[in-house]
């Protein structure tokens, strides 16, 4: 396999996107929804993600979109504003393949340039069958800062929602930007 490039995501990708989302809400864990959203709402998530100042990537290779990452507000509240909270994908073919690895590098280099200072990843089922997104954040040097267990119930299943964090930047030497 031939490095993906990664690039910022467009509208003309959600559908490319949207059928990945797809896959892990009905295979996986790492999503709690239990339905997949429409092409027309993944579009208007995509669309407030980009209003809201944060990156959102993709990685392609191979001519087809093998994953995609996004940042978005942790919390709605100001004091949060200088945390985000990240989202990784990757679609069944290209996970195993570096791919996550990739994107999340690339996405915490964009946010560190945006002036955010520290990002939070909230795994669903990280002590389960998501173990491969905790392994993939611990090799980006995120660090576990929690477990509520038993907070998620999917597939028949109850679920731990594992919280992982990583300073970005200048992290809390200095006060935000904004």
């Amino acid at each position: 396999m031939t490095t993906p490039a990664i690039r910022p995501a467009c509208p003309a990708d959600i559908a490319a996107i949207r059928a990945i989302y797809a896959h892990a809400v009905l295979h996986g864990t790492a999503s709690w929804e239990l339905e997949p959203p429409t092409e027309t709402e993944m579009l208007r998530r995509f669309e407030t993600i980009l209003a809201g100042g944060y990156p959102y990537l993709v990685a392609e290779g191979e001519g087809e979109l093998l994953g995609y990452a996004y940042a978005g507000a942790y919390r709605p509240r100001p004091a949060y504003r200088a945390t985000v909270e990240n989202s990784i994908y990757v679609a069944p073919t290209a996970q195993g393949r570096g791919v996550g690895g990739l994107l999340l590098d690339a996405l915490i280099n964009a946010c560190a340039e945006c002036g955010f200072r520290q990002m939070i990843a909230v795994i669903g089922d990280g002590t389960g069958a998501s173990v491969g997104s905790r392994r993939l954040h611990e090799k980006a040097g995120f660090r576990l800062i929690g477990v509520a267990e038993k907070v998620g119930f999917k597939q028949g299943r109850w679920l731990d929602q594992m919280l992982m964090q990583k300073e970005l930047g200048e992290g809390d030497r200095s006060p935000p930007a904004f």
